[in-house]
């Protein structure tokens, strides 16, 4: 292991919780990031399925148009 000798400076009992506490933090900032500049995933947690609604409303479009081009 290369950075071995760092356990010589700081003692494990210190330097483990600082470094998963750093991998803590770091995630709720991302994760938090991710759900205050997304408008998707907050409805993906209350249960919508926007995934099945998409494909009704391109189906719709795809109706109105053959009749459109016709006339």
């Amino acid at each position: 292991m290369y950075n071995a000798r760092i356990w010589l400076v700081v003692r494990p009992s210190v330097g483990l919780p600082l470094l998963l506490g750093t991998v803590l933090v770091l995630s709720l900032l991302v994760h938090s990031a991710i759900l205050t500049n997304t408008d998707w995933l907050p409805s993906f947690f209350q249960g919508s399925n926007a995934a099945a609604e998409a494909p009704a409303e391109v189906a719709a479009n795809e109706a109105v148009q053959p009749s459109a081009s016709i006339l």
